[in-house]
């Protein structure tokens, strides 16, 4: 990983410590044994169909300054068949530094924006991890500085400085959810002449008003996203364009009922598009006194690029359920489901987890592609790569 990390950031470690005063230290480790499987026929030539990994994720966090001043790493690593899934990644790896109503980090983070269950548009600072997760949810760490400000009646502003782009992985040949011709990512070329070091800025503010939560966001750089041009003969053309993206998140709590929008207006001299995720979600709580909650999902999908959009989400319905048993073993189960309203095509989901005693963790992934319509770029390509997930994590 080519990233250069200023040795004048672990000066910052030392700032206002002492030998009196109380440094507190905290860590973990997660251990993972997952088995992926597609049960069909694979669709291009080298893919497997049996897929045993094993992951690792550190943590370790040191405090001291009465928490003022911290430390925060978060480590990952992958071993599995497809040799472009196994990889090594710093997820987090940042100084933070908190004073009256500001707070400063500096290093590798990861920073989450969004409302939406279906599509994350807002959430544009880290790079997915495209090879971890079919999702886009797993996201690789973002080298950055980032001041936050705090005020009682204005909200929250962050700006963020993000000096370095990290390029997305791809599948490899033995994998499935992959394109027929298998992406390098350093075939990838770069829209400026500063490739990954181009300086990128974002600027987020947020704040609610009652029941209101809202957040405004402008983004600047390299695109996370690479963009695909397919040329007559089926060969793809990929390269990172110069981006302002506009964002706007908004939830709305009312009774059982969280209103939720996500919309984006993105401007490249390659390409300009709007899209946006708009829905509801409604929980019955504590059904009959068995202490379950069932939320009930409902989500709108639309992107002026049509079919050109990456995640393949254009013109498409979400519906899901979310079941929380709320009982010691965390038990949680959410089904669902999306559905083009042009064609055919439908993939349906099913994510379940619980806890097997005090530091044992089942998890269960289930993706089933139905009637993918060949008039989709991006979907068609895994029409035959329907997948069960299952993975047995060990907190230590």
């Amino acid at each position: 990983m080519r990233i250069r990390l200023n040795l004048l950031f672990f000066l910052f470690i030392s700032i206002g410590h002492s030998q009196e005063e109380k440094v507190t230290y905290d860590f973990e480790l997660t251990l993972e044994a997952e088995y992926r499987y597609f049960p069909k026929d694979a669709a291009f030539e080298g893919q497997k169909d049996h897929f045993p990994s094993l992951a690792i994720r550190p943590e370790y966090s040191i405090s001291w300054n009465q928490g003022d001043d911290a430390l925060n790493f978060k480590g990952f690593f992958r071993l599995d068949v497809d040799d472009e899934r196994t990889h090594w990644d710093i997820r987090e790896l940042y100084y933070q530094k908190t004073k009256n109503n500001w707070e400063i980090s500096i290093g590798l983070k990861k920073v989450y924006w969004g409302v939406a269950e279906s599509n994350h548009l807002v959430d544009v600072i880290n790079q997915t991890d495209a090879v971890e997760s079919f999702d886009g949810e797993q996201k690789s760490g973002q080298p950055m500085a980032q001041f936050s400000i705090y005020t009682n009646n204005v909200g929250t502003f962050d700006i963020f400085y993000l000096p370095y782009h990290r390029r997305r992985t791809f599948p490899g040949v033995k994998a499935r959810l992959r394109f027929p011709l298998v992406i390098d990512k350093d075939d990838l070329e770069y829209e400026s002449d500063a490739q990954e070091w181009h300086q990128d800025f974002a600027f987020r503010w947020k704040h609610y008003f009652g029941s209101v939560d809202i957040g405004l966001s402008h983004f600047y750089g390299t695109g996370r996203e690479p963009l695909f041009v397919f040329d007559t003969l089926g060969s793809i053309n990929a390269f990172y364009p110069i981006i302002h993206q506009t964002g706007l998140d908004l939830q709305v709590t009312h009774n059982a009922f969280l209103w939720k929008l996500e919309s984006i207006y993105r401007h490249a001299d390659a390409q300009e598009f709007f899209a946006l995720v708009a829905g509801a979600e409604y929980t019955f709580g504590n059904i009959k006194s068995s202490g379950i909650d069932i939320g009930v999902l409902l989500e709108y999908l639309y992107d002026e690029r049509d079919q050109l959009a990456l995640t393949g989400l254009q013109n498409d319905i979400f519906f899901g359920s979310r079941i929380a048993f709320n009982d010691v073993q965390s038990t949680e189960i959410l089904i669902g489901g999306i559905a083009d309203l042009k064609n055919s095509s439908k993939i349906f989901s099913l994510e379940a987890s619980r806890r097997l005693g005090a530091s044992w963790k089942l998890e269960i992934e289930a993706r089933l592609f139905s009637h993918i319509d060949n008039r989709e770029l991006i979907l068609s390509n895994f029409q035959e790569d329907s997948f069960f997930r299952l993975s047995v994590l060990k907190y230590l």
